[in-house]
């Protein structure tokens, strides 16, 4: 329990650190939009007041930041009636209270722009959950009305950008039903959505989407919900800018210090600015490789050993680049010399694919160091659950793949397996240590302090099996039965291949059939 408290509260402390640059970019950008606009601002309040008699703004009831109701501050695009303030809450296409100049300010959008000054205020921010109205809003379940509200709301976000046409989708007959029952439980869905993987990055992405359906000739295109929440600014910098950094300065760091060793044993008359452009150029290089060859689609924190090959022949094919146009480069220090050379060329590249290689590998290799150097284990959480397989055959190093695999990983540590066969005794299989024989279990529990048993020994009689069983649950350690996953999918595909081969020489009956 102490674990997923923990890491509870690791999350809540990076969305806190998120929220304060987000806070940032809302005053400033807020704050230069009021500005800017205020001359649009006039011409905007001028043509209401002659449009029609009543305010040149209208003031909301909204929830806001942890249910906390604010006033919304929007152009006015009703009719100063009794009506507009006593009708629907929700406004439909073709709504009669809407003015004339107002349909035209709702469709641009226009209309919306006061609420910079909301979002300078601290009422609102640019990105977020669309401001509900108060009442309805109270009309939510709890645990939805918490999280929605667990932020400020927004400007635009990923459900206004999907709900833009909103009016367009509502008529006048049953407009309240058609809101509540079919448009509101995907907008509060997008908007959880949301509060659940907001950062920096999603809000550029719906920035940026946001001024592109504004756009007269791409106001009818609608982005679907992935290309919402992984958007064009968030798959560029996960995908390439991060690597790129990481990359960048493995050779910043590589030519430097492989420079510095060679000037202790000769000169070296490159340059500071030149061997930086250098290595920013070998790091376009490699990056451009690694482009052709597919590596931005390889998730490095589950890579396989395989892929460490692309790195390898991507820095190969960067490194040759690199030594062709050094060679047509002149020295301007030393005439008639290559700009580098060669050998620190060569020297510098290796080791800038071994940090390469290093960063991108840097979890699979934390977790060899944890499992055999106890040395390294200050690096786990305290809270993790200590996990004994018994049995290390296919079955076994299935469930150790499923425990390690993604947050898993972090709540459980394995520290070894039980196997009675003799010759794997001392052992490491796939990085799992056997530890001892079946009957051991009991002591093997009590000195590891184990708190959970895996059973995953499926190839054995029943009676044995019953017998291990019986010892582990002696143990003051919580007992789990992997299940038989292997021989289930291995039925499933001998069902498969059986109906196949029915299937074909059906087939090759109706053929013949044919032939008569």
């Amino acid at each position: 329990m102490n674990k997923f408290v923990v890491k509870t509260q690791n999350r809540n402390a990076v969305k806190f650190w998120n929220d304060i640059p987000k806070r940032l970019i809302d005053i400033v950008l807020s704050l230069l939009g009021v500005v800017l606009l205020a001359p649009a601002f006039a011409i905007i309040a001028v043509l209401i007041r002659r449009d029609s008699p009543g305010p040149v703004f209208f003031r909301g009831k909204r929830a806001g930041y942890k249910g906390k109701p604010f006033w919304i501050l929007k152009f006015r695009t009703m009719y100063e009636t009794p009506d507009s303030y006593n009708g629907s809450k929700i406004t439909a296409s073709e709504d009669s209270r809407v003015t004339q100049l107002g349909r035209w300010l709702r469709k641009t959008k226009l209309n919306e722009l006061p609420q910079l000054w909301n979002v300078l205020k601290g009422d609102m921010s640019l990105v977020g959950p669309r401001p509900e109205d108060y009442d309805i809003a109270r009309t939510w379940s709890k645990d939805v009305f918490e999280e929605v509200l667990s932020v400020r709301p927004g400007i635009t976000g990923p459900a206004s950008v999907t709900y833009r046409n909103e009016e367009a989708m509502i008529e006048q007959d049953g407009m309240m039903d058609t809101y509540i029952n079919k448009i509101l439980p995907t907008k509060l869905r997008m908007d959880q959505l949301y509060v659940r993987h907001r950062s920096i990055l999603l809000d550029l992405d719906v920035l940026l989407w946001t001024f592109l359906i504004l756009l007269p000739k791409l106001g009818d295109f609608s982005p679907s919900e992935k290309s919402l929440f992984i958007g064009p600014t968030t798959w560029f910098v996960r995908r390439y800018a991060n690597w790129f950094l990481l990359d960048a300065l493995a050779s910043f760091f590589s030519i430097g210090v492989v420079g510095l060793f060679w000037r202790s044993y000769g000169p070296l008359d490159v340059g500071v600015s030149t061997s930086l452009l250098f290595a920013l150029a070998f790091t376009f290089l490699f990056s451009i490789v690694g482009l052709l060859m597919g590596t931005h689609r390889i998730v490095w924190d589950k890579a396989a050993n395989s892929d460490i090959f692309q790195i390898i022949l991507a820095s190969v094919l960067a490194t040759v680049v690199a030594a062709v146009v050094n060679r047509h480069i002149p020295n301007y220090y030393t005439p008639n010399k290559f700009l580098f050379p060669e050998g620190l060329i060569i020297i510098s590249a290796l080791l800038t694919t071994i940090m390469m290689i290093l960063a991108r590998y840097r979890k699979g290799i934390l977790n060899t160091l944890i499992n055999q150097f106890p040395g390294f284990r200050f690096w786990t959480i305290t809270a993790q659950e200590r996990v004994l397989l018994i049995g290390s055959g296919e079955s076994a190093q299935l469930a150790a793949w499923w425990l390690r695999g993604g947050r898993r990983g972090d709540a459980f540590r394995i520290i070894g397996c039980l196997d009675d066969d003799l010759f794997k005794q001392g052992l490491r299989i796939n990085g799992i240590e056997v530890l001892g024989k079946c009957h051991q279990v009991e002591r093997l529990v009590r000195k590891h302090d184990v708190g959970i048993l895996v059973f995953a020994i499926h190839n054995i009689k029943e009676n044995r099996a019953r017998e291990i069983l019986d010892l582990c649950k002696r143990t003051d350690a919580k007992l789990l039965i992997f299940p038989n996953v292997l021989e289930r999918l291995e039925m499933v595909m001998n069902h498969a291949s059986s109906n196949g081969t029915r299937d074909i020489q059906s087939a090759k009956s109706v053929h013949s059939a044919g032939a008569f």
